[in-house]
């Protein structure tokens, strides 16, 4: 039986909610929703999904300490058997930007994460190192994982939204954004750790070839959409093992501009 998950930055559920974004992640028919940017307590989590195909659901939800801002969740058919908030930081655990999910699933024993990098910004040096801590803690985090599953049956899926162009390909402007937090070498140094040794599979470039893209995020601003002038900053890694299951990745990018209910395209991950 297929497992697919989506991964999603929905800036916001309560505005997902308006823009009729909840019909658009249940149109894809998922088993697993990953959601970054929920930017909600946990009732106003609970009141956005109430009357959606998501209504029934389970929900694991990480809040940011403060109201308004980040926050993750995992929403899933099934309930967890575990689910744990935070990256062994202190400083992060209240930020709303990482939780993950025990699953028994239809394709094995696996941890589900979603992940929301901070953004960081090039020229406030306080944001960037904020944001260099938080990647070194995912580094420690991500490689236990890999080598949980080495060691057991435990598979592992890292998704959302990471705020980092591993590579020329996944922006289309590279040239420009040299300088820019998002495609500096050292925030791109940690994802070429991520996949050191085949540890894990970035799996929307496993997809999609060489490239360019396909782009995740487009800016509200100007002609981007349109000129599909974006970035890939939405991912889905994979273990070793759950890597070789992968069946299809895809990037659900709105038809129009004037259709788009986020600023990012959900990614589809179905394995079997």
């Amino acid at each position: 039986m297929p497992l697919r998950i989506v991964t999603a930055n929905v800036n916001g559920v309560r505005a997902a909610r308006r823009n009729g974004g909840f019909g658009e992640l249940a149109a894809l028919r998922a088993q697993v929703l990953c959601l970054q940017e929920v930017r909600a307590t946990h009732e106003q989590l609970h009141e956005a999904i109430a009357g959606t195909a998501f209504s029934g659901w389970h929900v694991s939800h990480s809040p940011a300490a403060t109201l308004g801002r980040n926050g993750v969740a995992v929403l899933s058919k099934q309930q967890p058997s575990a689910v744990r908030v935070g990256l062994g930081a202190p400083e992060f655990d209240d930020h709303g930007r990482w939780i993950e999910v025990d699953l028994d699933s239809a394709i094995g024993a696996l941890t589900v994460v979603s992940a929301y990098v901070p953004t960081g910004d090039a020229e406030k040096p306080e944001k960037q190192a904020e944001k260099y801590r938080f990647l070194t803690a995912m580094d420690r985090r991500m490689s236990a994982l890999a080598t949980r599953a080495t060691r057991t049956d435990r598979q592992a899926f890292v998704s959302g939204d990471f705020n980092v162009a591993h590579r020329q390909e996944d922006l289309k402007n590279w040239k420009g954004n040299l300088s820019s937090a998002g495609f500096l070498p050292e925030e791109r140094a940690h994802i070429d750790r991520w996949l050191a040794r085949g540890r894990w599979t970035d799996l929307g470039r496993v997809a999609a070839g060489d490239g360019p893209g396909p782009y995740t995020w487009w800016s509200w601003r100007g002609k981007a959409f349109d000129n599909d002038a974006g970035w890939r900053i939405d991912y889905a890694l994979a273990t070793k093992d759950l890597a070789t299951r992968l069946r299809s990745v895809r990037v659900a990018r709105a038809e129009s501009y004037d259709t788009r209910w986020s600023d990012h395209a959900a990614v589809v991950v179905t394995f079997a």
